[in-house]
């Protein structure tokens, strides 16, 4: 199984698809699972290893994706990586498109700029293509994020 560690806890490639799979990624430290793709449900091949997985299936139809289907991976993300042991795997069927644009998202989430994040992301998976729309839904999503936080702080005085 390819696994790409793109920093030492975030982690991206393709579908996991069997046990063997799973358990490669168990061995490695995988802890938690955000499956992009809509094609199969990894949540019965992690259980057991104890493995939590967001399923999160995502048309990769080269269409703009809405800002709570990247909050949802986000939210994930973020809560498992308070963990200081959890270790995270983003994946889609290939690891090319969908699973590129949520480790985008959750990286931003993390306080890296877009560009910065994509260089890197590009420079440990060089088979990622980036497409433009998806690159757009982050960007959006991370507005709404930012938006959604000058709401808050208005409401709190």
């Amino acid at each position: 199984m390819e696994i790409t560690w793109v920093t030492e806890r975030v982690a991206l490639g393709g579908g996991i698809w069997n046990a063997r799979n799973m358990e490669e990624l168990a061995q490695s430290g995988i802890t938690h699972v955000v499956n992009m793709h809509i094609e199969f449900d990894d949540r019965p091949l992690a259980d057991p290893h104890g493995i939590r997985v967001l399923w999160n299936p995502t048309d990769d139809d080269f269409l703009p994706k809405p800002p709570e289907l990247l909050k949802r991976g986000v939210d994930f993300a973020l809560a498992a990586l308070d963990d200081p042991a959890a270790r995270l795997y983003v994946h889609c069927a290939a690891g090319v498109h969908r699973a590129p644009m949520m480790t985008l998202a959750v990286l931003c989430a993390l306080d890296w700029q877009i560009d910065s994040a994509m260089q890197l992301i590009e420079t440990r998976r060089p088979v990622v293509d980036f497409a433009d729309v998806y690159v757009e839904s982050v960007r959006h999503f991370l507005q709404t994020r930012v938006d959604n936080r000058v709401r808050g702080s208005h409401n709190d005085g």
